[in-house]
């Protein structure tokens, strides 16, 4: 930009300003931790995490949405919650993608 004429110089300026700004607003309608439909994605995982008996205490699960994506993280007793898991995030209405990093629990 250095042999830029200054017109050019504030123009390409102003052209990566609004480039960096448009991609501020998705953070700002989302925030920092996703959007109300990401969370309600959440949520509703919970509570047929919570309606599944195989999935209850003592297994522990951590449900988090971004932009769509599910990522379901813990711990649980044997391959098959593993699978029910991720089975059911994938059934909720919004869930574009679920991520199944669930580990099993070999100490019990």
């Amino acid at each position: 930009m250095a042999g830029m004429a200054p017109a050019a110089r504030a123009w390409a300026l102003c052209i990566c300003l609004s480039v960096a700004l448009a991609g501020c607003t998705g953070f700002a309608k989302r925030g920092p931790f996703g959007s109300p439909e990401d969370a309600k994605i959440s949520a509703e995982v919970r509570a047929l995490f919570e309606q599944n008996g195989a999935l209850g205490a003592p297994d522990v699960i951590s449900v988090q949405t971004q932009g769509g994506v599910v990522y379901l993280r813990g711990l649980v007793s044997t391959p098959y919650e593993i699978e029910e898991a991720g089975s059911l995030a994938a059934r909720v209405p919004g869930a574009l993608r679920v991520r199944n990093l669930l580990s099993l629990d070999n100490s019990r």
